[in-house]
Order: C-alpha cells, then structure tokens, then sequence
C-alpha cells in the first residue's frame, strides 16, 4: 500500500503550482457536484460526475504518463457502468453499479498516472485498490505531497483554445438571443427554468458547501493520483513456506474421494430419478429443489482450495495436476446440480431476484471453473483471479442491460397470465405484495397484470401504483433534469397513461 500512498515530500515551488491546478479542477468539480447531486435522486448525474472526473484527470496528467494498452478499457467499463444507473430503476443493481464504476473510476485514474492496473497479479492489485483508496482519502492533502509533473505540457490543449475563445466570444452574444427568445416565447422560456432554474434557499447553503467540500477533497485525491509521479514498484517477496508434494496430493485426493461419492448419488437419485422417498421421506420434487445454496458454496470453496494448494505446493507433479484438474471437474459437476436445483425451484415458484442472481452466480462460477482447468493445465492459475474479474464485469453489464427488476416481473407475470407455464403443483398466482416492492422497472408488467388480479389484490396493487405516480409528480429531487433516469421515466409515462385510460380507477 506505501508503494502507491502520496509521497510525504516537503512542497517545492514546483509542488504548490502543481497542487494549486488540482485543487482548482477538485473545487470546480466540487461545485459541479453540488449541482449534480444535492437533494436529488440518482440519475443521469452519476455517470456525468464520473465523466468528469476522469476527463479532468486526463488532462492534469503527466505529460510522458500514458496508461498501458491493456488498461486503456478501464475508463470507457467506468463510464458503460455508471450510466445504468440513469437506464435502470431497480435499487439492487443500481447499487451493484455504481460500486463497479466507482472501482473502475478508481483503476483508471491509477492507470492515468502510468500505474500498471491488469498487469498486476491478483494481490498486488488488490493492494492497488487499498492505496488508491488511500489518495482519495488523503485529499486535497494529496495534491502537495504528490510528486509534481516535470512540465504542464498546455500543447496538448492547444487544439482547443481557438474554439475554446470563440465559446468566450460567443456567450454574451447568445445570452442576449437567450433573453429574446424567453421573453417571446413562453415554452421556451419554461424549458430554460426547468433545466437551468436552481432553487437556491438560504437554508440550503451550508448542505451546498458541505457537499461542494467533500467532493472537491474526494475529487483532489484522485486528480492528485493521476497526476503524480509513480514509485518504483518492488519486487514481490517469493513465500518461503511451501507445502510439499505428498501432502498437497492427499488434500486432493481427500477432497476428490469425498466429491466423487457425492457425484455419484447426484448422478443416482437427481439425474438418474431414483427413490428418493424411499430414500429420505422426501419426494423427488422436494428433495431436487433444496440445496442449491449450499452447493454454490461447495463450489466457492472447492475453487478457493485448489487455487490455495497450487499456488503454496513445492511441486506441480503430473498427478498433483490431474487431482486438481480432477478436483475442478467434479466440482463443475456439482455446481450442474446446483443450477438443476435452482431451475426447478425456480419452475415452481416462480422468480425473486435472489434466485436470479444465484443464478447469474452459478455462471460466474462455471466460466471461474472452465478457466481454472486452462490454467492448471497452462502453469497460469495466478491469472484466475483476473479471469473471475473479467467475467464478474461481463455479467453484471449483461444483467444491468437485461434489468433484473423488469425481467422477473414479466416472468411471473406470464406464468400468472398463462398457468401452462407452470409445472403441476406449482405456483401461479402472482405475488403483487412482493412485485410492488420492486420499484419503477416493474412497473409496465404490474399494469399487464392488473386486470386479471383479483379484485382485493387489484385494489392494493392499484394503490401502490397511484401512490408511486403522485410521488414521482411530487419529487422535486425525482423531477430534476439531474436525476433523469429511464427506468423512471417509463414508469411515469406508463402510469400517466394507466390513469388518463381509467386503469387505475377503482371498479
């Protein structure tokens, strides 16, 4: 973590210029941020400050700092991740979001500063993070005792200067057409409120500036990371503990005998539909929809093992390979069992979003898995790691772009549509208390659903629709252009139009 902590160096004049340009970009981004984010929703607004954040440390890098190829995806992934969170409504996966761009913003403003991000073993990257966490941290305290840049190269603005004294050139004259138009025309001028109009109270100035202040210190640890001078990277110390080759083996083999025996009564009485009330007094379909959580982690625990062993073992013997590989495999097999589980439990009672990410789990853990074999096979497990990174990011955009709320909505409201959906003995009806409680993206499908509910469950289902659509025309923090969100904006439309049709009228 010191290797990537701000330099305790005493200022030189050098260091307070330096400093002064990224607490002038922190403070301007801190007043942006204010506007951004002070008492209104999540939006639009998240993937613009991040934008601008890292387009502000761009540019106040080092001039001979580039990041390296394989870093160059960091902050185009920051910013794809932090704009769902103005696509989806869901609160789940918004958070999920903004945790992953939040990182990804982090990695980058490390890679501006010429720290190599991906090329780091797992470790090293971890201890990456906490160090960049320690700049952000330090704020505006970073930006003095970070090593200033030889020499601002301002030729790279060069460029843009013309244009930028044109924008000066040109602001008065169009603020003076600004002013024509909002006097003439009405709706115009309506339109200019509604996105320019800030309604500044005295009361809110201290919440303004404290915001304005905590981002700007945030804002000044990451710009002073970007732009700072990278220490020397030290060599990673080889571990002097190693385990030996018999007992590395006999953990395998151990744990491969016990695996083995469970496979083999998967593959008896779950695949191959043996007596299992005979058994275990439990009918096939009670005993196949039970356990899929425990065997997601068997399957954690069982890869966090062999990549332990490898990577502590003295020795990659032939048979230590084929145990582990061994070991993999029967594990995949396992975690097969665990998706069957979870998709007739799904079948029967229809989707929450835990199953549907314990399932989005399970995939994770099968790519983790089929990559781990390559890398046994290759001598390259310390890369799994990055493998499970990459994977992790893939899966989370597609679920973000599939919108968890929306499709497990629809589903269960097609199987309440269209009973035929269902298995035999498995739940049909719709359970509104909980898809009420989802949020804005569940709420297209609810309105399908209503006019087949039952009456009393119409009735609450229809209040809760009422009582969101007052809520969001009340809202002033929903309303703002900073919080515009599409999730929410379809939800309002959708009710909008519910209401103007009589949908929503009491029968």
């Amino acid at each position: 973590m010191a290797a990537d902590s701000p330099a305790r160096t005493r200022p030189t004049t050098a260091a307070i210029r330096h400093g002064g340009r990224v607490l002038l970009a922190a403070g301007a981004f801190g007043l942006g941020g204010q506007v951004l984010f002070y008492e209104v929703g999540i939006g639009i607004n998240f993937p613009i400050a991040v934008g601008l954040l890292l387009a502000g440390a761009w540019l106040l890098r080092r001039p001979a700092a580039e990041p390296m190829r394989r870093d160059l995806w960091l902050a185009p992934a920051a910013i794809a991740f932090a704009a769902m969170a103005a696509v989806r409504a869901d609160p789940t996966i918004v958070t999920l979001d903004a945790l992953t761009a939040l990182g990804l913003t982090g990695a980058a403003l490390a890679s501006f500063g010429g720290r190599p991000v991906v090329a780091r073993p797992l470790g090293r990257m971890v201890e990456l993070g906490f160090g960049v966490a320690g700049w952000v941290a330090a704020g505006a305290a970073s930006a003095w005792r970070s090593r200033p840049p030889r020499v601002i190269n301002l030729r790279r603005a060069g460029p843009a200067l013309p244009y930028l004294r044109g924008l000066l050139i040109a602001a008065p004259i169009v603020l003076v057409f600004v002013a024509l138009f909002s006097s003439a025309d009405a709706v115009f001028a309506r339109i200019l409120d509604d996105v320019f109009e800030v309604n500044l109270e005295l009361g809110e100035i201290p919440g303004r500036l404290g915001m304005t202040a905590v981002l700007g210190w945030l804002a000044a640890g990451g710009l002073a990371l970007s732009a700072s001078t990278p220490p020397t990277e030290r060599p990673v110390a080889a571990s002097t503990w190693r385990l030996g080759r018999p007992e590395a083996l006999t953990v395998l083999l151990a744990v491969d005998a016990l695996f083995l025996g469970f496979v083999a009564l998967q593959g008896a009485y779950l695949f191959g539909g043996l007596d299992t009330l005979g058994a275990t007094g439990l009918t096939y379909a009670e005993y196949a929809r039970r356990g899929f959580f425990e065997l997601v982690a068997v399957a954690v625990l069982a890869g966090g093992l062999i990549v332990a062993v490898e990577r502590s073992t003295r020795d990659r013997s032939r048979p230590f390979i084929g145990a582990a590989i061994g070991l993999a495999v029967l594990t995949g097999v396992v975690l097969v069992s665990a998706a069957l589980r979870l998709r007739l439990y799904q079948e029967a009672y229809g989707w929450t979003e835990l199953r549907l990410y314990v399932l989005a789990t399970i995939g994770l853990l099968a790519v983790g898995l089929l990559g781990l074999v390559v890398a046994l096979a290759a001598d390259r497990v310390r890369w799994i790691g990055h493998v499970l990174i990459g994977a992790g990011l893939g899966i989370g955009l597609a679920l973000s772009l599939i919108g968890p709320v929306r499709f497990i909505t629809e589903q269960n409201v097609a199987r309440s549509l269209d009973p035929s959906l269902v298995e035999e003995h498995g739940r049909t009806e719709l359970d509104h208390a909980y898809a009420v409680s989802l949020g804005d993206d569940a709420v297209a499908a609810l309105l399908t659903a209503l006019p087949s509910l039952d009456e009393p469950d119409a009735a609450r289902v229809r209040d809760a629709l009422l009582w969101r659509l007052a809520e969001l025309r009340r809202d002033s923090g929903l309303r703002a252009w900073q919080a515009w969100n599409l999730g929410r904006a379809t939800a309002l439309t959708a009710l909008e139009t519910a209401e103007d049709r009589g949908v929503l009228d009491d029968r």
